[in-house]
């Protein structure tokens, strides 16, 4: 069996598939954050009484944008090296 290198064409498929997957849960958090908002009628983040598990929903979406923006980035630098 051929060995692929982790930027070979193989590697690239994972990496933009895990990239399209991470975008996806990312809608699914937004979904949950509004959904959340509505039942507690607030949705302004400095309420005190904004929900604690959209503020925490909040938090985790933030850092996996972050976490997909990387990956974007060592996606673009793979492309660049190849």
């Amino acid at each position: 069996m051929k060995e692929v290198s982790r930027f070979g064409s193989n590697g690239e498929l994972r990496l933009s598939a895990l990239i399209a997957d991470l975008w996806w849960r990312v809608q699914l958090m937004n979904s949950d954050i509004l959904e959340e908002e509505a039942k507690a009628g607030v949705f302004d983040v400095k309420d005190p009484s904004y929900p604690l598990l959209a503020m925490n929903l909040r938090a985790r979406r933030e850092n996996l944008v972050s976490t997909i923006n990387a990956l974007e980035q060592r996606a673009k630098s793979g492309r660049a090296a190849a």
